[in-house]
């Protein structure tokens, strides 16, 4: 019997950025197998709704025509340091998803919801009681922890509420999936019993996606895809900006998020005519662009909960075949290092991120061999078509805990 999954998401095709292609990829690797998913998720907001009043954006026509998409529309505004304008825009999707799991009459055996935000988890604990199915439950952030690091807030007593419901979640939830393995230890450390089901199911790229640098070798260019946001040290990458100037090296910025209009004012200020900033595109004209490029960029601020993610940038330069050039620590610095990929600074200063430029501009071969290491860990341990069979054996593994049930039952 074709088994039937309630996927609830914030994000979702044809957003921009790491959750969105998660979550388009989930659905359409468990479509291939078999699965039939239904999606609740929003009208495409991130990090702008604008951006998708452009076509190119609806890229997939077997998406674009489906109907097993429901989407809520959102009015209030997000994308915000102001933790009110957050939590007005959290409540309304959480009370309009909620709105329509308590309609619907379908039997669902699987409801498949992520964090952040933990109001889309709690809508996914709404749906468990409600289709008396399996809570799979999908943790992208520590959340709240990263409220904090980016310091949006960082009230005491909110902070302690949600930190219950993060570990009633856990406590409820019947699998819990992480895209990094720095979350584990955590979640344990945070639920008690919850070892046995944890299960990593990274980000990734698809196979079609990997292919050859496409660089002109007679200039040197760096490339930056991605949020300009809280998490990122924007200030770092301003200063790289700089002192790139000074050796004719270009610097692409594709950026998006909080901190891009600041940034674009300052190079602007400073007369940095060597930085192009770039509109932010679809996934497959940003692998081209990316490409063209000898170094990706990656920064985060310095803080403790920051070292156990696994930015998406990183995964998409290394599917490129891009060395990588890092002001990042914990796990992100140690996947960059131990497979040879890039460089990370240890001091989290310009002038490292620029020594490091320097060696791959004086040595090809170093370039070369980096973008292999690079593609050949992706091919390892970053295929979709590989890792999408872990999700099916969380499921796999519910099913014959039902039927050993039901056997003890007749016995």
């Amino acid at each position: 019997m074709t088994k039937k999954i309630l996927l609830i998401s914030q994000n979702f095709y044809p957003e921009i950025g790491s959750a969105g292609n998660r979550m388009k990829n989930i659905y359409l690797m468990l479509k291939k197998e078999g699965y039939e998913i239904d999606v609740l998720t929003t009208d495409p907001t991130y990090p702008n709704r604008n951006f998708y009043d452009d076509p190119s954006f609806w890229d997939d026509q077997q998406l674009n025509e489906t109907t097993d998409v429901t989407r809520v529309k959102i009015q209030n505004r997000k994308y915000s340091r102001s933790f009110m304008n957050r939590l007005v825009y959290y409540l309304e999707m959480a009370i309009k998803m909620i709105g329509i799991v308590l309609g619907r009459r379908e039997k669902y055996e699987y409801v498949y919801t992520t964090s952040p935000p933990i109001f889309v988890a709690v809508v996914g604990l709404i749906a468990k009681f409600r289709f008396k199915a399996k809570l799979i439950l999908e943790i992208r952030d520590l959340w709240p922890d990263s409220l904090k690091g980016v310091g949006v807030f960082n009230y005491p007593l909110i902070i302690g509420f949600f930190r219950k419901i993060e570990k009633m979640l856990y406590r409820r939830a019947d699998e819990i999936v992480v895209n990094s393995q720095g979350f584990i230890e955590h979640i344990k450390n945070e639920q008690e019993g919850t070892e046995d089901k944890i299960t990593y199911v990274p980000n990734g790229a698809r196979f079609h996606e990997i292919s050859k640098p496409t660089y002109n070798s007679k200039t040197f260019k760096a490339i930056y895809a991605g949020n300009l946001g809280l998490a990122q040290d924007n200030e770092i990458l301003l200063l790289l900006a700089e002192k790139l100037k000074n050796r004719n090296v270009e610097l692409t910025i594709m950026g998006y998020g909080y901190h891009s209009q600041h940034l674009k004012e300052e190079i602007k200020a400073r007369k940095l005519n060597n930085v192009t900033f770039v509109h932010p595109a679809t996934r497959a004209e940003c692998f081209e662009l990316i490409s063209e490029h000898q170094v990706g960029i990656v920064t985060l601020v310095d803080k403790d909960v920051f070292k156990t993610v696994l930015p998406g940038k990183i995964i998409d330069y290394m599917t490129c075949g891009v060395p990588i050039i890092g002001s990042v620590d914990g796990l992100a610095k140690n996947v960059i290092k131990e497979n040879e990929a890039g460089f990370v600074s240890d001091t989290k200063h310009a002038d490292d991120l620029v020594s490091y430029i320097d060696r791959l501009l004086e040595d090809p071969l170093l370039q070369k061999r980096l973008s292999k290491n690079a593609q050949q860990y992706v091919r390892r341990n970053f295929m979709w078509e590989e890792n999408i069979h872990s999700l099916i054996g969380i499921m796999e593994k519910q099913e014959k805990r039902i039927t050993n049930k039901l056997r003890k039952v007749e016995l």
